[in-house]
């Protein structure tokens, strides 16, 4: 009989504890794993999307700059990490469903072995050239590429991106010829156009707009169907001519598969409150991101059909990996 009370008593224990470590998360800081190099669109969301986990959470976020392979070997390794609320995951379009689309290989898969959190932010990509280009609208920089054949270079944030494959319907579209130099994310890319090194690129408008106002380089164009209030003479790929192009770039946050709801839901409030906070909309607003901060179950359902969308793109227009 003891032994019976006793057993039922440690069950209990045991429940209590669980519930108890449940109800105290996070009781240590949690580590945001950026995809690309700092300076570019994720990190910029990311370390946004931490700014609050003290005030809110009472730990703090630790971000963690992980570049390589457009992202897949951070998101393998947050995809292998334990599902404990402590590892989230802070990438880009490529990241959760490009990737999916393009690479055979692919070590994760995006809608498997994860846990949505939040679709934090959109924005268009800017079509951008360094800032001595001779070309100053999309019509001149075909005429340019054409007249220049294999002389035009574009830069991505890496093989699989949004501005890599925009940068492949371009030249599907206009008939062109361009040489694709990969990075390891969007902000060496950025610097090489304005050094002059590289000449085009389809950057994300809003690690980009900073750049275009100082006149560091130019914008040709926005793959929006509206033009962008912070840079309103920047035409739209509509109004240029190639439909084709309007292409929504995002970021967003997800744990690991398996991460229990719970943790999951908090993360989502930290993280839906820190980009509804007034001076993180203002800031992101002025850099040309627009806040979604929208719910796990809306995100999820947003990442399946856009893998299933940019499958699609690399089908029909054969685009392979380089």
């Amino acid at each position: 009989m003891n032994r019976t009370v006793n057993f039922v008593l440690a069950l209990i224990a045991v429940a209590v504890a669980g519930g108890a470590q449940a109800q105290a998360f996070p009781s240590k800081p949690i580590k945001i794993v950026i995809p690309f190099v700092a300076g570019g669109s994720s990190d910029i969301v990311g370390r946004a999307l931490g700014s609050k986990f003290q005030e809110i959470l009472g730990q703090p976020a630790v971000v963690e700059n992980k570049p390589g392979a457009n992202g897949s070997i951070a998101a393998e390794f947050v995809a292998r990490s334990d599902p404990d609320g402590y590892t989230v995951l802070v990438g880009s379009i490529g990241v959760f469903s490009i990737n999916a689309a393009l690479f055979k290989d692919l070590r994760y898969n995006p809608v498997r072995d994860f846990a949505p959190i939040t679709l934090a932010v959109t924005t268009p990509n800017a079509l951008v050239t360094r800032p001595d280009l001779s070309a100053n609208s999309m019509k001149e920089l075909v005429e340019f590429a054409k007249k220049n054949p294999g002389k035009l270079s574009y830069c991505s944030s890496g093989t699989g991106s949004s501005d890599h494959l925009t940068g492949e319907v371009f030249k599907q579209g206009a008939g062109v010829t361009a040489v694709h130099v990969p990075y390891k994310g969007g902000a060496a890319c950025q610097t090489d156009i304005m050094g002059k090194q590289i000449d085009i690129s389809f950057q994300n408008l809003g690690a980009v707009t900073n750049y275009i106002k100082a006149g560091k380089m130019k914008a040709l164009a926005l793959t929006s169907t509206a033009r962008n209030p912070q840079i309103p003479n920047v035409p739209t790929v509509v109004e240029e001519g190639f439909p084709d192009l309007v292409v929504t770039s995002w970021q967003a946050a997800a744990a690991p598969a398996k991460t229990p709801r719970e943790m999951v839901m908090k993360l989502n409030d930290a993280m839906a409150r820190t980009l509804r906070s007034p001076e993180v909309r203002e800031r992101m607003t002025q850099i040309g991101f627009d806040v979604v901060a929208g719910t796990p179950e809306e995100f999820g359902k947003f990442m399946k059909d856009e893998v299933e969308r940019w499958t699609r793109v690399v089908e029909r227009g054969g685009i392979k990996a380089e």
